[in-house]
């Protein structure tokens, strides 16, 4: 065996002594009394010199175990022959060993102590660190949801019931209650004349883009939940979009094959999910296909647009 692996098999038992509690060593130390009394006692008395008239019982040789592995060495008691000075010799060996140890466990706790400490101080300063800048991001986030959520009501609210400036989506609307989405949206900020579904989708890719922005410069891990709705909101618009359902012009909703009047077109498939009544099996019908994507994307990403409110709410006033 070269001296090289010796060496390795020593390093991994010292790594190994190194990782055992200190009060298993002190526990040890302990249960060694007993066991060489045990030994003394099973000895003869020969083996000894016993100060006239001490005892020989039992307590007697746990006192002499005690005085021999701490090292006090009173000298009451002494190992005369070979078989006792041999057991005395050993025990005070196995005491000095297990005390060296103990000595070392207990360096070796203080020393896990003091880098689990450094690594929590700095678990400490990369959370503020990372609230901080989330913080910063916050109130831009914050708008581009709630620029959604306005889109998403627009879109699944008739035109008719557009009133005032209570502007609050309904996360149970129908399907039929999309039958205006071509219509100008008519919220209080939005004073173009596009249709809603198009100020929809632009909203849709900006927020994306937003929280996809917010996961490159923020470590989210520290708020699992988070990370969770904005990678789930990112992915949900990446696979809408990638159909190439819906463009930024409302006029890629229109039904494969459609030509003529683009108003026209608009006002057909208005009255087609106006008078709609196939729930969600939106494969039978020819044209109802895109409309049933979006109906599905509006349903998901508003749902996790509340979440991530509420969730970046609770993280600003912790």
């Amino acid at each position: 065996m070269s001296l090289h692996t010796i060496s390795n098999k020593f390093r991994h038992f010292f790594h190994v002594v190194s990782n055992i509690r200190p009060i298993i060593w002190i526990g040890s130390y302990v249960c060694l009394m007993p066991v060489f009394a045990l030994i003394y006692w099973w000895l003869p008395d020969s083996q000894f010199r016993i100060p006239e008239g001490a005892g020989t019982d039992f307590g007697s040789w746990l006192y002499y175990s005690i005085v021999t592995i701490t090292t006090l060495g009173f000298g009451d008691y002494t190992p005369a022959h070979g078989w006792a000075q041999a057991v005395t010799a050993v025990e005070v060996m196995c005491g000095l060993i297990i005390l060296g140890l103990f000595l070392n466990a207990v360096g070796s706790m203080k020393s896990e102590i003091d880098v689990e400490s450094e690594l929590e101080k700095q678990r400490r300063v990369h959370y503020v660190m990372e609230k901080e800048k989330l913080m910063k991001s916050i109130p831009t986030v914050l708008h581009n949801i709630n620029k959604f959520l306005a889109y998403c009501y627009a879109v699944t609210t008739p035109e008719s019931e557009r009133t005032g400036t209570d502007v609050e989506y309904n996360p149970d609307f129908k399907f039929n209650d999309m039958c205006d989405l071509f219509k100008p949206t008519g919220l209080p900020f939005d004073k173009t004349r596009m249709p809603a579904v198009e100020r929809l989708m632009k909203c849709s890719s900006q927020t994306s883009l937003s929280l996809d922005s917010l996961e490159t410069r923020v470590d989210l891990t520290l708020w699992p939940d988070l990370l969770e709705s904005c990678f789930t909101f990112v992915a949900n618009w990446q696979m809408f979009s990638s159909f190439d359902v819906l463009s930024e012009k409302a006029t890629a909703l229109l039904p494969k094959g459609e030509h003529g009047d683009e108003e026209e077109a608009e006002r057909k498939i208005s009255a087609e999910i106006a008078a709609w009544n196939g729930g969600t099996d939106f494969q039978s019908a020819s044209g109802m296909l895109e409309i049933g994507e979006l109906y599905s994307f509006i349903k998901d990403n508003a749902s996790i647009a509340r979440q991530l409110e509420t969730e970046i709410t609770k993280i600003a006033n912790s």
